[in-house]
């Protein structure tokens, strides 16, 4: 797991100076300040359009998954548990991130018996701020990758609002909408359904880092599928996914 990062006295001055006005900003107090700065400063900038020429085989990607107390966020589920793996290319890496994150709400009995996270667990978590503010540092300015990416993507840009007024400003490709794009026989969405078919060891479900890094390795799969197909771009690949 990724070391907490340090508040740093520079981004106190910086608030100061614009984002959010000094008077909310000494409500607050310096370090929760500073959290918020840090978060909104990585939501901003991230879809560079020369992204678009990068290789898949070199793109630097973060493969994540959110554990929720349910699916529902406009009914007030919240985030339980972010997981994450860097893959720099078609290379997945030891770099990953890992934290529980202690929701306003209850945990639903169904919940911790799919996730195995109980209230117990989730008591001593970090608040939704830190822990969102740990992972947007981890996954920097990395293109995001989920499976079945719309809950991750609805759910991060909830706490994101909910926490920083800002909104997720990375490019998300979702392996699940890839998978069905190249093989549309198949008629699957789940990610157990396509481990299955490219012969993917199936280890522990939904736990956020385990999910993420089995979804690396069917990233890793599919940019293969994708350069037999003569899409090597990640603008080929928009492209590609835009074709009926």
């Amino acid at each position: 797991m990724k070391e907490p990062m340090k508040e740093t006295g520079g981004l106190w001055d910086v608030l100061k100076g614009g984002g959010i006005p000094p008077r909310i900003a000494s409500m607050l107090g310096a370090p929760s300040a500073q959290q918020i700065a840090f978060v909104r400063s990585l939501t901003k900038g991230q879809r560079k359009p020369e992204t678009l020429h990068v290789p898949l085989t070199e793109l630097k990607t973060a493969v994540f998954d959110l554990e929720t107390t349910g699916f529902h966020y406009h009914y007030g589920d919240e985030i339980l548990s972010f997981g994450a793996i860097k893959v720099d290319g078609e290379q997945i890496t030891d770099d990953v991130y890992y934290s529980l994150c202690k929701p306003a709400c209850s945990v639903p009995e169904q919940i911790v018996e799919l996730t195995g996270i109980t209230p117990e667990m989730v008591e001593d978590a970090p608040p939704l701020l830190q822990a969102l503010r740990d992972f947007m540092g981890f996954v920097d300015d990395r293109v995001l990758i989920a499976h079945g990416s719309a809950h991750d993507k609805a759910f991060l840009d909830v706490a994101l609002w909910k926490t920083t007024k800002a909104h997720l400003g990375h490019r998300v490709l979702d392996t699940m909408m890839i998978a069905r794009k190249l093989e549309p026989e198949r008629n699957i969405s789940s990610l157990d359904d396509w481990l299955e078919v490219y012969e993917i060891p199936l280890l522990r479900r939904h736990h956020a880092l385990e999910d993420s890094k089995m979804t690396a390795g069917l990233w890793c799969v599919i940019i293969s599928r994708l350069k037999e197909c003569g899409v090597i771009t990640l603008g080929d690949l928009y492209s590609y996914l835009s074709k009926n």
